[in-house]
């Protein structure tokens, strides 16, 4: 069973969970929190249809998730909360 997902439901998932889109060559995903610019972010690129696990690989690692953690967060079952709390307890930023 292979993973892929559109570039478009990157995108719209990524919105949904409290990222800020920053166009430019690629479309840029920064993780707000309280209004508060954070470390983590990723990028989709505008030319890429569908994104492949080498690809998927990459945006779980920059979003310091696991392939589950991420499937989760783009499928929905992760809120924004819920990946939050995951950043915090894997300790990405507990001061925050």
């Amino acid at each position: 069973m292979s993973l892929t997902y559109k570039s478009k439901e990157i995108s719209k998932a990524l919105l949904k969970k409290g990222f800020a889109e920053k166009p430019g060559d690629h479309l840029y995903y920064i993780l707000y929190i309280d209004g508060k610019k954070t470390i983590i972010k990723t990028k989709v690129s505008h030319s890429v249809d569908e994104y492949g696990i080498e690809l998927l690989k990459k945006i779980w690692h920059q979003l310091k998730l696991s392939k589950k953690g991420l499937q989760a967060l783009l499928d929905c079952p992760m809120s924004y909360e819920d990946y939050i709390a995951n950043l915090e307890d894997n300790g990405h930023f507990g001061d925050n």
